[in-house]
């Protein structure tokens, strides 16, 4: 069954109210693959998916889940995990930021059993108010440190690159930016396409003032709110504005390329969009995650089940094949046509120190981007 959140709750306003020092994600359009790789199958290795089918008898055959995903993205994998476990799953759909705020204004009246947010600063941030269990080991040792919380409360589920997508009639190769601190130049006036409501470019913005400073990302964001940035409600639209022409270049999830070739139904080397990573460690080549806590205590393991089996073979591999993004565990490769994730020249910058979206969106909103 599905419960639908009113989506009124406006991200700013969530997070003020509630005093949250971060979160983060607006909500995340479809995904034929934000968005915004991982493949799937029935198969498993023997442990995630047998972990996942054994739901003790004492539970109610139910998980309530808070999702920021969307549910045209997640509600087929959920729909998988009923089918091999028996476990209903009620979904709460939302913005991400609307989801962390709804959770932390519940309190311990929260019906939420699992929380799935479009990034980490908004799983850090429900983590930071002690609102997420530690999760068991086994299951923090199928995900490498980098992409889980230091404290063991969340895990990734899924990666995602920044890039920037640009038009190849418009931009040569040549002709792209090495940093994002090139974008408010005179040159990039009025070709850059930004979605500021959109959690990743508000993770995005977090990682630029860990990495490099609040000084530093405040004068980003008034120099990028002064060079007349093409701002759109969503990154897909972003991506199909700039294969369309429209827009020359967008700072977006690298997956949404892949969703709208498939919605083209060409490969996405044949749309006139392309990705640039960036190189050098610079913030724009963040890599974020998707990822899942637990809520509260879970006395019948449901809930668990679930994390063990998007963890899984079968459910990484999902969303390999319908989302584009990375997979989180050994032994399910991503989709062929991706850089490799260890080959990716990201920052160095812990996900766990993307907790303070509430600064971030002060800034974000000081700089008139919303």
């Amino acid at each position: 069954m599905t419960l639908r959140a009113p989506r009124t709750v406006a991200t700013l306003a969530a997070l003020a109210a509630l005093g949250l020092t971060a979160c983060g994600s607006d909500a995340e359009e479809p995904a034929g693959s934000d968005a915004t790789g991982t493949d799937g199958a029935d198969g498993t290795d023997g442990t995630t998916e047998d972990a996942a089918a054994s739901a003790p008898a004492e539970g109610d055959g139910t998980v309530t889940l808070y999702s920021g995903r969307n549910e045209d993205l997640v509600q087929p994998v959920l729909d998988a995990f009923t089918d091999e476990t028996g476990i209903e799953v009620e979904v709460r759909y939302a913005d991400t930021a609307a989801m962390a705020a709804q959770i932390l204004e519940e309190g311990d009246n929260s019906p939420a059993e699992a929380f799935l947010a479009q990034d980490a600063g908004a799983l850090g941030a429900v983590a930071k108010e002690g609102r997420l269990l530690e999760l068991p080991q086994e299951t923090l040792d199928l995900v490498p440190e980098t992409y889980r919380s230091q404290d063991g409360d969340w895990v990734g589920l899924t990666g995602r690159a920044r890039v920037l997508v640009y038009n190849k009639d418009a931009v040569a190769e040549d002709e792209l930016p090495s940093s994002v601190q090139e974008l408010t130049e005179d040159e990039w006036a009025g070709r850059v396409g930004i979605a500021p409501t959109n959690a990743s470019f508000q993770s995005f913005v977090t990682a630029m003032r860990v990495q490099e400073g609040d000084e530093t990302a405040r004068q980003w964001l008034t120099d990028m709110a002064a060079n007349d940035p093409q701002v759109r409600e969503k990154n897909g639209i972003i991506v199909a504005d700039v294969d369309s022409g429209a827009i020359d270049t967008g700072l977006v999830n690298h997956y949404y390329l892949y969703e709208l070739a498939e919605e083209q139904g060409v490969p996405a080397e044949e749309l006139s969009a392309a990705l640039h990573f960036f190189p050098d460690g610079d913030t724009g080549a963040l890599v974020n995650i998707s990822g899942i806590g637990l809520v509260d205590e879970q006395p019948d393991g449901e809930a668990q089940a679930l994390v063990d089996y998007l963890l899984s073979e079968a459910g990484q591999t999902y969303f390999v094949e319908n989302t584009h993004e990375y997979p989180m565990v050994e032994g399910v490769e991503p989709d062929a046509s991706l850089p490799p994730l260890d080959s990716l020249d990201v920052p160095d910058i812990d996900l766990n120190d993307l907790d303070d979206l509430q600064t971030t969106i002060e800034m974000i909103s000081e700089a008139g981007l919303l």
